[in-house]
């Protein structure tokens, strides 16, 4: 197995995976200004990487671009259905991912009643045989596992014993259940009892802490505090390709205008005309803000017709 996860450093921090933001466009981005040590893709069905017809396979496909630029990156897949996860494992070694993870911890409704994210949680003996299947598919990639704390309520002891009996390379607590979506603050002392876990039962298996991480700083210190080997940062990335840059000075208004507006060029060049450009204009407040006539600035952005017209305003801001 080429299991690059041995290699990393102690502790590693990865990229999250999150849906309609860390998208080819912007990985690339953060590649270039601060690269962390592990890329995921956007979750991507593993059913419609089976079953979707030639206009669908492209769509997705396009999802799973990825730069030289960004390995080690792993494709992260979700579904409720062994089968199709081991045919997804098996595209995606064929794309030359570095390795493969299984969704087991999204919260939302349309993933949940699908029987998959989250769910999964509720059917221990389900997510096991989903396990097993994609590392069929994976070939000698390694299989990681991105989960919560239970469904309803912690169920942390029981569940991921389960998990770890099919020895995946990596489990990522995202350290709240699925009931309390984000709505609290993450639980990083059950990151510390899932090392603890992992420990008593000799088991191999990396375990990675996710959530409310602010910076590499407190990447850090909840990684010494818990003994878990990576952290996963997410939200901390809107607006902030230098996130894993570990920089002494924070970006000023024209590097934010400046980035913001190559962004902008790399969703047209990549994404344009796959999904809706309306999308980009989700990250327009996390890098147009801090600093006088942001606001008025952000609004004009919201209110262009086209992108081509933002970044004309951004041009129109730094006086080139």
């Amino acid at each position: 197995m080429r299991n690059f996860w041995q290699d990393l450093p102690r502790p590693f921090f990865a990229l999250a995976p999150m849906e309609d933001v860390t998208d080819a466009a912007f990985r690339r981005l953060i590649a270039k200004y601060g690269k962390p040590h592990v890329f995921f893709t956007e979750f991507t069905s593993a059913d419609g990487l089976a079953l979707a017809d030639e206009k669908g396979q492209r769509n997705l496909r396009k999802g799973l671009e990825y730069s030289e630029a960004e390995r080690p990156i792993v494709a992260q897949l979700f579904s409720s259905s062994p089968q199709y996860m081991e045919q997804g494992a098996a595209i995606a070694r064929e794309l030359g991912f570095d390795g493969v993870d299984i969704n087991m911890g999204c919260p939302v409704n349309e993933v949940v009643n699908q029987h998959c994210g989250a769910a999964l949680i509720k059917d221990p003996a389900r997510a096991r045989e989903i396990i097993r299947a994609t590392t069929r598919g994976a070939g000698d990639l390694p299989v990681s596992v991105k989960t919560r704390l239970g469904y309803h309520e912690d169920e942390l002891d029981t569940w991921l014993p389960e998990l770890l009996a099919e020895e995946p390379a990596v489990v990522t607590i995202h350290a709240r259940t699925r009931k309390e979506m984000s709505a609290v603050p993450a639980r990083w002392e059950r990151v510390a009892a899932a090392v603890k876990i992992r420990d008593s039962l000799k088991s191999k298996t990396l375990i990675v802490g996710n959530g409310d991480v602010v910076d590499l700083k407190d990447a850090s210190n909840k990684a010494a505090a818990t003994g878990c080997d990576g952290v996963m940062l997410g939200r901390a990335i809107y607006g902030n390709p230098w996130l894993f840059a570990d920089r002494d000075t924070s970006p000023t208004r024209e590097e934010h205008i400046r980035a913001l507006i190559e962004h902008i060029g790399l969703f047209q060049e990549h994404m344009s005309g796959f999904v809706n450009d309306a999308l980009m204009k989700k990250h327009f407040k996390a890098y147009i803000s801090g600093w006088d006539n942001a606001k008025e600035l952000r609004m004009q952005l919201m209110d262009a017709a086209s992108l081509n017209e933002a970044k004309s305003l951004l041009a129109a801001e730094l006086g080139i």
